[in-house]
């Protein structure tokens, strides 16, 4: 072969594993996302769950104006998305949501964690190591 031969087939191996490099980080950043964003789904939904409970009357089965005795229906908790339950904390008139994702954040050790406060008529959300 030519000289001009082995430079190409070694530029062209080169390209090759940039180019894989460049896949699995790509892909590792996609699954953090997508599990941190299955996570808030989650907890949104659980959410709402909670304030259906605040605002139904207590006659009817709900908290009548009170999360005091809300709890997370048990196959919501945890889901597909996360590594364990969600920890919850209820009180009269807030409810903290706290769950761990299956895969790690931005700093590549630490599992994404999220963080949600339910009130009567907000819900907001954290992201730790998103």
């Amino acid at each position: 072969m030519g000289q001009q031969q082995l430079l190409l087939i070694v530029l062209g191996v080169i390209i090759v594993g940039i180019a894989v490099v460049v896949g699995i980080n790509v892909f590792t950043a996609s699954s953090s996302s997508a599990n941190r964003d299955g996570v808030i789904a989650d907890l949104t939904n659980i959410a709402t769950m909670a304030q259906q409970y605040y605002r139904k009357p207590a006659s009817l089965g709900g908290g009548g104006n009170t999360f005091t005795g809300w709890t997370i229906p048990s196959n919501l908790s945890p889901t597909a998305n996360m590594s364990a339950a969600v920890t919850t904390t209820v009180a009269a008139q807030s409810v903290t949501l706290v769950a761990v994702g299956n895969e790690n954040g931005n700093d590549g050790s630490t599992k994404v964690k999220v963080t949600m406060v339910v009130g009567p008529n907000s819900v907001t959300s954290t992201t730790i190591n998103n």
